[in-house]
């Protein structure tokens, strides 16, 4: 069974049909860049120019940096626009894709949702965490398997900033940091995290998890296991699919 997923990001909009017994994208992805503004219409064109590529007419399921209730509900906008705050996005994007049926996620919570179906959280029990570091920090948080949803933890403070205002992957381009630099206010993150929730594992998604032989071995002093995400950075359009595939 095949089902759409879409990640929009606060770089790129990033898309391709997913294989959902594999937990795998069935084509390579597309990706085109996230306007600046990032604004409904402009993400919306973003999300179409994506789909339209695959001429996709089936199902299609949508990730959302931000807090995303009753499945439609844009209630944060910390890395787009803020005039998504309050717009229904599902009614937005399935009028963009001409009627195609659409269902919207926390990106975090989607790439989360797949971790723990096919990648790193597999058959854990316990509390898991999966932190996605990125434009922003967003997070999932599971106990015994079942979702907490839009915990959105990446704005916690961190020595009087949100934390992933000092610890996110932008936050290491943005000051030009070492992996090494980086790695260390990422372990002061995670400590703070540990401290809230006392977890059983971290997951670490987003794009730095291709690289994460750079930096997890400088971060010490975690009670919790860490790994990398193993589907890295598919995992929010896997999560998306899966989404969609539960409501269709």
């Amino acid at each position: 069974m095949q089902i759409f997923g879409v990640d929009i990001g606060g770089s790129g909009i990033k898309g391709a049909p997913v294989d959902l017994d594999r937990g795998d994208l069935a084509e390579e992805r597309f990706k085109v860049l996230t306007p600046h503004p990032a604004t409904p219409d402009g993400v919306a064109d973003g999300v179409k120019q994506v789909v339209e590529h695959y001429g996709w007419t089936g199902p299609v399921g949508l990730t959302f940096p931000g807090v995303v209730t009753g499945g439609s509900h844009v209630r944060t906008a910390a890395n787009v626009d803020k005039n998504w705050v309050d717009t229904d996005a599902r009614a937005l994007f399935s009028e963009r894709l001409g009627g195609l049926p659409v269902t919207v996620v926390n990106d975090a919570d989607a790439a989360g949702v797949a971790e723990i179906a096919f990648g790193a959280g597999r058959d854990r029990s316990g509390t898991v965490i999966l932190l996605t570091f990125g434009t922003g920090i967003g997070s999932a948080v599971f106990v015994d398997g079942v979702l907490v949803p839009n915990t959105e933890l990446g704005h916690l403070e961190l020595k009087g900033h949100d934390a992933e205002k000092r610890a996110s992957s932008k936050a290491k381009e943005d000051h030009d940091l070492t992996w090494e630099h980086w790695a260390h206010r990422v372990q002061k993150y995670l400590a703070h995290v540990e401290m809230l929730f006392s977890p059983e594992l971290f997951i670490i998604g987003g794009g730095v998890s291709r690289k994460s032989e750079k930096f997890l071995h400088y971060i010490e002093g975690i009670e919790a296991e860490i790994v990398p995400a193993q589907l890295q950075n598919n995992a929010g359009i896997v999560g998306a699919a899966m989404h969609a595939a539960k409501q269709a």
